[in-house]
């Protein structure tokens, strides 16, 4: 679900205007648009030198765009009534329909020696279809690597319907292995509640017959493992098929926050071994190679042989380790396997993709894996180790005219946060929240000269209602004590369908996206700490407003942030949304369409229909004409906001919108929160989409207005609307 709103924001994208004089208060208008969030990040803004005029172009459409809507209206429920009456329902497409692979059936065993992953090549599936052949059948040559497709301007301009880029393909792969991570991390914490409170139970007489207690020594009990395995069962993987060179959509640079992750989208098919490689199987479709051939390694310290110089690398064969243990050689190495396919990539010329681990506080695994370009094994050799057991060495060189090196090592920089105020650059203001959040917000302004700070609004950590908007009384809340446990006993759980929408791991994080998402309010037994108030503890992550040259104001944090982690809520004052119709260029409203999302009105993504909805929320019930496509209420944050005022738009956001409700039930008067739609690395913007479809926008002309996006992603419309 995109939670849309109707109208732009200013041409300083977050910014309510440069600094403004008493002579010169800000004009305020807004361009009507299907139900989406202010498009602040698309208006062409130019710098802070060179304003563009914003009256001009900000004129109320909002009666234009209500005709317009309402003439949709009546076509589709015209084409709804001369479809077929057989009694079967028409079927509506997906956008996220799972694409049907043949996934290879790689049967793999640990051996208790080496503690490594083998594979069982008699059983591997031949190569599929999207092996890259030439048209007279010849495999691919040796240095003909699949690097990442370049998509230009046009290939994604209005109206083109065009296919997934593999980067899209990447992101969206990833965050579905996040889901089920998140909700395999659910079922590991539920088995740990279930033993501690066995733990606590008193124990029973001998006499009476014992209950066998569950075995679980034996099980699985890491989620990251079980979401690639299922995965695999449904044939979700990306890129199953093993190839020579780059993947396409993963660039140098890419970072991974588990070994599991690099096999969900087919980067390096083992979550343990360091060689990855093309066993016998390939030699099928290509015939001019030998095999094995290893196309992937991985340094992350696990031999003590190892010596990384970043250009040079001298890497250890695989074998002989005690992975159990103190990781040290305990036998001699045996050139087979992973070993002989590097040998092979020396007398064949294969480049290998080489990641690098490294110890980080912020990964799940505890470290965080870089991909850094590809390298060419030049040299291998036999030696006695460390350990005095034989090893094989080979030397790895970087490939030239690649992307320059983002790590060094062992030490992994990306950009560096500050650690205190004072090395803190550009600093216009230390903390734009005025103390009303945990955390102090910085301000920081590189660009403009003299630097000015965000100005023109009083900041408000929560919601203030209009007059006129009177909030239903606070909903019957759950009978749980300090904390609620079990979706059994907790009402509140209940209304979330089968469970609770969120985990306890850092700190709460949503499994899903949903339509609407019921935490436990005012009149629960609950404190603050139940998992089932995530979204109610504030903000938890230091982030910091910044100035962007193309798009004004812009957020992002000095933290790493989580998939499915909230970041903020939408504040302002919650008013009707008619009460603004008067009101010109307000570039600060969001509309609340909890119910246009469900319904899946102006192409808004349809989520998990695991909540239920009151009987007084019931979609059959709400007749009025006018909220079937304009939201009743919204939420303007134009004089008075919070930090989520200046997060921008993106066509590849890292943030989406959830619909929330604690307090009370009515999904017409929702909380707007921004949660992480993926793992968000520190110092990375942070996004969100807005929502427009394209030539949804009208002038009071009539005509189609258009705006430019300047949000710089690799699969960006060029076009806000």
């Amino acid at each position: 679900m995109v939670v849309k709103s109707r109208v732009l924001r200013s041409a300083a994208n977050g910014e309510l205007h440069s600094p403004v004089t008493p002579e010169e208060k800000p004009k305020r208008s807004k361009v009507a648009t299907p139900g989406g969030k202010s498009a602040k990040a698309a208006a062409p803004e130019g710098d802070a030198e060179h304003p563009s005029p914003s009256p001009m172009r900000r004129t109320s459409a909002r009666i234009i765009k209500m005709k317009a809507e309402k003439k949709l209206l009546a076509r589709q429920r015209v084409e709804l009534l001369d479809e077929p009456s057989s009694g079967s329902k028409r079927k509506k497409t997906n956008s996220k329909v799972k694409s049907k692979r043949n996934t290879p059936n790689v049967k793999e065993e640990v051996r208790e020696d080496k503690g490594e992953v083998v594979e069982d090549e008699a059983v591997v599936v031949p190569a599929s279809k999207d092996v890259t052949k030439s048209k007279d059948g010849d495999a691919r040559k040796p240095m003909e690597v699949c690097a990442p497709e370049k998509r230009t301007g046009d290939d994604v301009g209005a109206g083109n319907m065009v296919e997934k880029s593999d980067h899209v393909k990447v992101k969206e792969t990833l965050r579905l292995f996040n889901k089920y991570y998140l909700h395999f991390v659910q079922e590991e914490e539920k088995r740990c509640k279930k033993a501690e409170v066995a733990k606590k139970a008193p124990k029973r007489s001998k006499s009476k017959k014992e209950v066998p207690v569950e075995d679980t020594k034996n099980k699985s009990k890491r989620p990251d493992l079980k979401a690639v395995s299922k995965m695999l069962e449904t044939n979700e993987i990306l890129n199953h098929e093993k190839r020579i060179g780059n993947v396409p959509g993963i660039n140098i640079g890419h970072r991974f926050y588990s070994r599991a992750e690099m096999v969900a989208v087919g980067f390096h098919s083992h979550w343990l071994n360091g060689i990855d490689y093309m066993g016998l199987s390939y030699s099928k479709k290509y015939s001019n190679y030998s095999f094995p051939l290893a196309v992937a390694i991985v340094l992350s310290g696990m031999y003590e042989d190892d010596l990384d110089n970043a250009e040079d690398v001298i890497y250890t064969g695989q074998g002989g380790q005690n992975l159990t243990g103190n990781k040290r050689q305990i036998r001699d190495q045996k050139m087979e396997r992973g070993n002989l396919a590097l040998k092979n990539c020396i007398e064949q010329g294969v480049p290998v993709r080489v990641v690098r681990g490294h110890e980080s506080a912020t990964s799940y695994c505890g470290k965080l894996y870089t991909y850094d370009g590809l390298y060419k094994v030049i040299q291998y050799w036999a030696e006695k180790g460390i350990s005095g057991f034989t090893v094989f060495k080979f030397r790895l060189r970087r490939i030239e005219g690649q992307s320059l090196l983002t790590t060094n090592q062992v030490q992994f920089i990306y950009g560096r946060v500050p650690k205190s105020v004072s090395e803190i650059r550009g600093l216009v203001c230390e903390d734009i929240a005025g103390g009303q959040e945990n955390i102090p917000i910085p301000a920081t302004n590189l660009v403009d000269d003299p630097p000015v700070a965000p100005i023109g609004f009083t900041y408000c950590k929560s919601i203030k209602v209009a007059r006129g908007v009177k909030l239903p009384p606070n909903a019957n809340g759950c009978d749980c004590k300090e904390s609620c446990i079990t979706s059994r006993t907790c009402s509140c759980a209940k209304l979330n369908g089968s469970d609770f929408p969120y985990v306890q791991r850092d700190g709460g994080r949503l499994i899903e996206a949903k339509d609407v998402v019921y935490e436990c309010g005012p009149n629960c037994g609950c404190g603050l700490g139940c998992v089932n108030r995530t979204s109610q503890r504030g903000i938890k992550y230091r982030l910091e407003v910044f100035r962007t040259p193309k798009k004004g104001w812009a957020v992002r944090s000095w933290d790493f942030i989580p998939s499915g982690a909230p970041v903020c809520e939408y504040t302002g004052i919650l008013a009707r949304t008619e009460d603004l119709d008067h009101v010109s260029e307000n570039n600060y409203i969001f509309d609340i369409d909890c119910l246009q999302t469900i319904r899946g009105i102006g192409g808004r993504e349809r989520r998990s229909r695991d909540a239920s909805l009151p009987a007084n929320n019931s979609l059959d019930v709400i007749d009025d004409r006018r909220s079937e496509s304009v939201p009743e209420f919204c939420i303007d944050a134009c004089s008075t906001g919070n930090i989520a005022r200046f997060i921008n738009h993106s066509c590849e956001p890292n943030l989406f919108v959830q619909c929330v409700l604690s307090a009370h039930h009515d999904i017409k008067l929702a909380r707007v929160v921004l949660f992480a739609a993926e793992n968000i690395p520190p110092l990375q913007e942070l996004t969100y989409d807005y929502g427009y479809a394209l030539d949804s926008v009208y002038g009071p002309d009539g005509k189609i207005k258009q705006m430019p996006c300047f949000c710089g992603a690799t699969e960006c419309r060029k076009r806000l609307f």
